[in-house]
């Protein structure tokens, strides 16, 4: 199966899992969505994360983080900048989720960052995803 939208099937994914209240949820591996899913455990949205091996490009078994009555930590996810439209924004133009409690994940010339550290650096890139 051929998969245009990478990055929005692996919000789909972590959308779908938290749903659905399930501890892990499996996702093919690429450079660019083990660099979001570490954002995401750095900002403190999932526990946590392992690559696994399987021969061909590797699977990334994420662990979801619930809070008190197993209400999930990430209350949204939206994919911004789409193969058919791409969404740029300078650092002065970065913009701010849910008036800063989210996180934008911004793909930048020094890698990929959520906003705050891109503001932080000087720099803007392509908004990938809101995550709240």
């Amino acid at each position: 199966m051929q998969i245009t939208d990478t990055i929005a099937d692996l919000l789909t994914r972590i959308r779908n899992a938290n749903s659905a209240k399930h501890a892990t949820v499996d996702v093919p591996a690429s450079n660019v969505k083990k660099a979001i899913t570490q954002i995401l455990l750095d900002e403190g949205y999932i526990k946590s994360f392992q690559i696994v091996e399987d021969g061909k490009q590797g699977i990334i078994r994420i662990t979801l983080k619930y809070g008190a009555s197993k209400s999930p930590v990430i209350t949204g996810l939206r994919r911004v900048s789409k193969p058919g439209l791409r969404i740029y924004s300078s650092c002065e133009d970065m913009p701010k989720v849910r008036k800063g409690l989210g996180i934008a994940v911004v793909s930048t010339s020094k890698g990929i960052m959520t906003d705050k550290k891109a503001r932080e650096l000087n720099v803007g890139g392509e908004v990938l995803a809101f995550v709240w």
